[in-house]
């Protein structure tokens, strides 16, 4: 226990990845947990719409603004559900010239269509959540709660796409036509417009261009807060933690996240496995022998669990391992299979309590 309370206690951002199912939500909740109960002020946010942190953490609900959860602790704890639409329109009000020039860009129907659906906007504003709780010097610790999808860590990439986007030519012709989108003076312009409009109506491309000329000023702001926060997550200061279950399915995509992250120049500092099993007292060949003795009595179906109990959990142990090869620098901790869900406090407090290196074999 006392190497996971280490790695818990001197990290300002701890980042949870994985597929779903695997309880990488419950494991972020717990983390977050630990560090109150550390006596450290911990936020654990998560990017995943569905309720399963509300769940966890046995409140009605979350939203865009850090939610006190009370407990046994002498820190703080607290939660927050990621709202794309809302935390979009602070980015704009922190980054405008003046309140008029903020309500212009957040008036716009153009940006009301799109601020929170737009692909890649949800990653975006999840940095820039981020970004926002650890600078408020607020939380000793914040603790992301990514999606349960393969494509969890694409935010990572979140502040070069955006760069990506502000460099982009039609953005760059649209926004230096200060003249109007219609005049002969700029006729590249003119004519991606006039091609737009036909495709999908003149009032939406007027919106849209309104929108991005509005817009104009305050690329630098988001540019520097994306790649700040970038920074941050590639600091010692951060680290990843890799969820899965001992399940073949699973482990194939923790294969994947490894990949992601050694993609973005990172490596997992710990891996939690879920749902183990028990490791019996006894071997396969002692197990083996108990079901020959046992043969055609009434202990010959528990003798045959045991035997199945002994060649799953083995099974499981070498997958582990396979896995954990992939970061052999990460710390690896095992959770054993509980008895039922998570849907409050003391259940999170009792999943901590559970986490553990696994048993040399």
């Amino acid at each position: 226990m006392t190497r996971w309370f280490d790695l818990i206690a001197d990290r300002k951002v701890i980042v949870c990845c994985g597929t779903g199912g695997v309880g990488k939500t419950t494991t972020a909740a717990s983390i977050a947990v630990t560090a109150a109960q550390a006596g450290r002020n911990a936020v654990v946010m998560t990017i995943d719409p569905a309720k399963r942190l509300a769940d966890a953490l046995g409140v009605n609900g979350l939203g865009n603004t850090p939610q006190i959860v009370d407990g046994p602790w002498p820190g703080t704890l607290a939660a927050v559900m990621l709202d794309t639409g809302e935390t979009f329109d602070d980015v704009v009000r922190r980054n405008a010239r003046d309140a008029a020039h903020a309500e212009r860009v957040i008036n716009n129907r153009f940006y009301r269509n799109v601020a929170g659906t737009l692909s890649g906007t949800q990653d975006y504003m999840a940095v820039e959540k981020l970004a926002e709780l650890t600078e408020s010097n607020q939380w000793d610790l914040v603790v992301v709660d990514t999606p349960p999808t393969r494509d969890a860590l694409t935010f990572l990439d979140a502040p070069r796409v955006l760069s990506r986007l502000l460099d982009n030519p039609i953005y760059k012709l649209v926004t230096s036509n200060r003249g109007g989108v219609f005049q002969i003076a700029n006729r590249a312009a003119q004519t991606i417009v006039s091609q737009l409009g036909r495709v999908v109506g003149a009032s939406v491309v007027d919106d849209a261009v309104t929108f991005f000329q509005s817009f104009e000023g305050m690329e630098q702001g988001f540019r520097d807060r994306a790649l700040a926060t970038s920074a941050l997550l590639t600091q010692d200061a951060t680290s990843f933690v890799l969820v899965a279950s001992p399940r073949a399915d699973t482990l194939d995509e923790a294969r994947y996240f490894c990949e992601q992250l050694t993609s973005n120049d990172l490596s997992p500092d710990a891996i939690v496995i879920n749902r183990t099993l028990p490791r019996p007292g006894v071997d396969a060949t002692r197990a083996a022998t108990l079901q020959h003795q046992l043969n055609q009595t009434s202990l010959e179906s528990a003798s045959i669990a045991l035997s199945d109990l002994i060649r799953l959990s083995t099974d499981d142990r070498q997958r582990v391992q396979e896995l954990a090869a992939l970061a052999p620098e990460a710390l690896l901790l095992t959770v054993p299979l509980l008895a039922s869900d998570i849907h409050d406090v003391p259940g999170l407090i009792d999943f901590a309590s559970r986490v553990c290196e696994p048993a040399a074999d």
